[in-house]
């Protein structure tokens, strides 16, 4: 079982979970082979946007509670796991959407906070469900709680009740919830915008998004002012403002 498909064409590389059988848990194995999928895809340079999909009616059920039951003292467990794969996505230097179509369950939710954009299908429904089972959404707060108004945040983390795409919207899950027939056309309309960019400026623009504050307003815009500098001086820069004053493409758009 390959557990997570990798396909690439006109510029996007869809990284799809396939293990419908386990509802696409995170197991050891699945979340092993997603990371080597974003590192095949980050060294790719015709991979420029990461669309994160699922088969089967389950988007994510959250880490493998079967392999987690059964691990061995000093067994590394999937939760532990996941941390790695969290990184990966926040960090990587391609565009991550991720596209849900069917439920999502706690550290399934944390891949979609990983995301960039996430596009769901208003059906999909949610919930953060570890304190039902005694544990704590721990790992998944590193990219969820960026995303989360701090009221919602704290009902549903508390509550553990299920929730629809609409409010997943609402409260900042998801970028944007749509109907279970538009969800495809979606993600390709944000892809096709996202491949419009320059690859060296949507990596540092990851990058600006994520950046802590200086608290001194002033030393914050001398560092902005000069990170802009070096993005206009730059051989793509020079080819974007070329480009546009010239009314054409710029070359990375193919």
């Amino acid at each position: 079982m390959d557990l997570v498909r990798t396909a690439t064409g006109a510029g996007v590389t869809t990284l799809t979970l396939d293990n419908p059988g386990n509802r696409n848990a995170l197991s050891t194995a699945l979340l092993r082979r997603l990371l080597d999928a974003l590192a095949a895809s980050a060294a790719d340079p015709d991979s420029r946007v990461v669309v994160l999909s699922h088969t089967g009616p389950v988007f994510c059920s959250g880490v493998d509670l079967k392999e987690t039951a059964a691990a061995r003292p000093g067994d590394r467990l999937p939760a532990e796991m996941l941390a790695d794969v969290l990184a990966a996505l926040w960090e990587f230097p391609k565009p991550v959407v991720a596209r849900i179509g069917g439920p999502a369950r706690a550290g399934g939710l944390g891949l979609i906070g990983a995301a960039d954009i996430a596009v769901c299908a208003r059906s999909a429904t949610f919930a953060f469900t570890e304190v039902r089972l005694g544990v704590i959404p721990a790992v998944i707060s590193s990219t969820v709680l960026p995303r989360l108004a701090p009221r919602a945040a704290a009902e549903l983390y508390l509550t553990g009740d299920v929730f629809d795409g609409t409010r997943a919207a609402e409260v900042g899950l998801v970028t944007a919830a749509v109907a279970e027939e538009d969800l495809d056309a979606a993600v390709a309309a944000y892809c096709t915008s996202l491949i419009r960019g320059g690859p060296l400026a949507l990596a540092g623009t990851k990058q600006l998004l994520r950046r802590t504050r200086s608290e001194s307003i002033r030393t914050d815009l001398a560092e902005l002012a000069q990170r802009s500098a070096g993005y206009f001086k730059s051989a793509e820069g020079r080819e974007g403002v070329a480009a546009s004053r010239e009314r054409r493409d710029p070359d990375w758009v193919r």
